[in-house]
């Protein structure tokens, strides 16, 4: 049987990284891959989806501009934006992410991990070849997750797309009736009405309930103004053939008692763990089959009872934390971290924002939504931090006020708002709304993050004339320090 100091199972690119970090560390390392190596985010996700997005993007824009707008003669080149797609997932081919496995000293096996013990793996490949792996200190868990299909009557039928479909489609449906009020939900409305289709979408609540509200105000008003159906407040109750000369489309029922009829149903609902088909219940260690592994801040697993497993790990959206591919690559590097030092009994760092602590996970998770108009966000809304209980000031600025913002094109629209603890006098929160913002998100990441106070940010003097100039009108807003 094959045994190596740590076994990784996923070659996402989560799970790439904790593999990459645990061979730094000095352990011999095998990574499990029972699809593509490099995962969701390669392939299906990130990657793609913002590539189906930019050129869009980058025309809205154009347009906006006197000047650039009469170079523009023609319309979006639907064929061009999907083959440049296809280029970043090397279509569908991970040859070069193997390559880099090798050069990284990670061993690969393919096929499919179920535990038969603790640290002892069997791996079955898509030729039913079988291999036994042992670990002789630590196995981590970093499988992803799936999107969630809800059991409504006739959606199964009508073969619905999820995100995986909708980014690797090699041709535009000329209807898509979008199920959901999320992210993946507002990217792929914005993207999919940019390249043609007739979009509408349906969210039982608003649209990016999780951010601040006027975030999916904006995309929503957005969406219409470029011609998508946006319905909110109502679901799916049933689906049914669409019938007529028509025989692919389906006919969704709503529950306001008005019907869609689309070609194609993109499902966008949200999704579940990859852990019903690993074995983790038969370790007897009280973990639940399908479940979300939850962890301590070092991402070892938690047991049934609530203590960690010393040698079982878990990172990336399998674990509920954060399900975004760079806050699962943060914990990679904090996973791998924590298993070579364990291994080689080395100093553990858990404290708050120690080396092997993932605490921005509960305080500075940033995250950018690629729509018309961009939604970037970092830690809390004002709602959250008012149920964590603490003392806040919001401090909101139009972003139309900035000069940097009317330098990047005509009739720039947009809002900044700012979270203020008041008893730290630093940042807990931040969010901008508007064109090309997710490029001013990482500096309120180091603010939050950092606990940058207030009285200090006065002295990082913003460059004009751009957008950044918004931190210096947030901080005039909220009011200069005086000496006391």
């Amino acid at each position: 049987m094959p045994t190596y100091d740590a076994i990784v199972i996923g070659a996402g690119a989560v799970g790439e990284n904790v593999a990459d970090r645990a061979v730094q560390g000095g352990l011999s390392t095998v990574i499990v891959e029972a699809e593509l190596v490099g995962g969701e985010c390669s392939y299906w996700a990130c990657m793609p989806s913002k590539v189906l997005l930019r050129s869009a993007a980058v025309l809205e824009t154009a347009r906006a501009l006197p000047g650039a707008a009469e170079a523009i003669t023609g319309s979006l080149d639907v064929a061009a934006v999907l083959e440049r797609r296809t280029s970043f997932t090397h279509d569908w081919k991970d040859d070069s992410q193997v390559e880099w496995l090798e050069g990284a000293n990670i061993d690969l096996v393919r096929g499919h991990a179920v535990f038969t013990g603790p640290r002892t793996l069997r791996v079955t490949a898509s030729d039913g070849t079988v291999t036994e792996l042992e670990a002789r200190h630590s196995v981590a868990v970093v499988t992803g997750s799936v999107p969630l299909l809800p059991e409504t009557p006739g959606l199964a039928e009508a073969q619905p797309w999820t995100s995986r479909e909708a980014t690797s489609a090699r041709s535009i449906p000329a209807s898509l009736a979008i199920i959901g009020g999320g992210v993946v939900a507002a990217e792929m409305a914005t993207a999919y009405t940019s390249l043609g289709a007739r979009v509408t979408l349906i969210s039982r609540g608003s649209l990016l309930s999780k951010q601040e509200p006027f975030a999916g105000e904006a995309v929503t008003d957005a969406l219409r103004k470029a011609g998508a159906d946006v319905r909110l407040g109502t679901s799916v109750d049933r689906v049914s053939p669409a019938g007529g000369e028509s025989p692919a489309a389906h006919t969704l029922h709503l529950s306001d008692g008005t019907t869609v009829t689309a070609e194609k149903i993109l499902v966008a609902t949200g999704r579940t763990p990859r852990t019903g088909d690993l074995g983790l219940e038969a370790l007897g260690l009280g973990l639940e089959a399908g479940g979300w592994l939850k962890t301590d801040d070092s991402l070892r697993v938690l047991s049934g009872d609530g203590s960690p497993i010393d040698w079982l790990y878990a990172a990336g959206d399998v674990t509920g934390r954060a399900l975004l591919t760079h806050q699962g690559k943060y914990q990679a590097r904090i996973a791998g971290d924590a298993m070579a030092a364990r291994a080689l009994g080395k100093p553990v760092d858990t404290a708050p924002w120690g080396v092997h602590s993932a605490t921005a996970d509960h305080a500075a998770v940033p995250q950018v939504t690629f729509t018309s108009p961009e939604v970037a966000s970092v830690g809390l809304t004002a709602h959250e931090a008012e149920q964590r209980g603490i003392r806040t000031r919001v401090i909101d600025y139009d972003l139309a006020g900035v000069a940097g913002a009317s330098v990047h094109s005509d009739g720039y629209a947009g809002t900044a708002r700012a979270i203020v603890d008041e008893d730290r006098h630093v940042l807990v929160g931040v969010t901008f709304v508007g064109s090309d913002v997710g490029e001013l998100l990482h500096s309120a990441t180091i603010a939050v993050a950092g606990e940058v106070t207030i009285e200090r940010l006065w002295h990082a003097v913003p460059s004009y004339p751009t957008i950044s100039e918004v931190w210096l009108r947030l901080l005039e807003t909220y009011g200069r320090p005086v000496a006391e």
